[in-house]
């Protein structure tokens, strides 16, 4: 079987991992499951993903770990040109698949995604570009980003200030959208079990998958929340209670 595992809000609470979580993961492993990463968060790059996991004792290589960045990238075609309104985890997803990364001028897509240095003078220069023709790609419209001492602004706040001001539609590549799963079915094929504690996108991308939605409530969903929709296949307070 391979299990699928968000990061945020199911392996950790931005620097502080969720309890039991590595202990979790090497029971699967134990038993000969595969396990594999999909995270909305594009802003890391995918070795600081790998290091981080093996920080908190999750070791992983490259390909496990799947970004709403790969996704979004292959939106674009290559020698094409992109806005980078986001991280460094875009900028290296973008640059693998042979687009030219600028961050003002004339382009081709403004790409937006989850990063701390979003100002005003990125959101202009996003909406210039966008009046001026680029299309507009968000890695995720997740809303809000869970934390150990709350929720704060997710990708899709973003994504939503830079689609007003354009006046556009974007077109999303993460979970729970078809980009993210042409993503999976390439890399990894078959999931059996998707874990993770947002019901509107792991939820969602579960069904889209075909495979078991487990709803953990060690993110943004609580037991407060229940019940949800879609409707899990099941509930655990975390990662460590849902595989036992």
């Amino acid at each position: 079987m391979t299990w699928a595992l968000d990061l945020d809000g199911v392996v950790w609470l931005a620097e502080t991992p969720i309890p039991g979580a590595a202990e979790a993961v090497a029971r699967l492993r134990d038993r000969g499951e595969r396990v594999v990463f999909l995270t909305n968060n594009s802003s890391p790059t995918v070795d600081d993903y790998v290091k981080k996991l093996a920080g908190m004792g999750i070791p992983a290589d490259a390909e496990d770990v799947l970004t709403s960045a790969q996704a979004a990238a292959r939106l674009l075609e290559p020698s094409s040109t992109a806005l980078l309104c986001a991280g460094p985890g875009v900028a290296e997803a973008l640059e693998a698949r042979g687009v030219r990364v600028v961050r003002e001028g004339p382009a081709d897509a403004v790409v937006v995604g989850w990063h701390k240095d979003f100002d005003f003078a990125r959101l202009a220069a996003a909406t210039a570009a966008i009046h001026a023709g680029a299309r507009l790609v968000g890695t995720n419209e997740d809303a809000t980003y869970p934390t150990p001492t709350g929720q704060l602004p997710g990708g899709g706040a973003l994504l939503a200030a830079v689609a007003t001001a354009g006046g556009v539609t974007p077109m999303v590549a993460g979970k729970p959208h078809l980009p993210m799963a042409d993503l999976v079915a390439e890399r990894v094929g078959a999931v059996d079990v998707m874990v993770g504690d947002r019901p509107s996108t792991d939820g969602v991308f579960a069904r889209r998958l075909e495979a078991r939605f487990a709803l953990v409530l060690s993110g943004v969903t609580s037991a407060a929340h229940l019940p949800v929709a879609p409707v899990p296949d099941v509930v655990a307070s975390d990662l460590a209670a849902l595989v036992g």
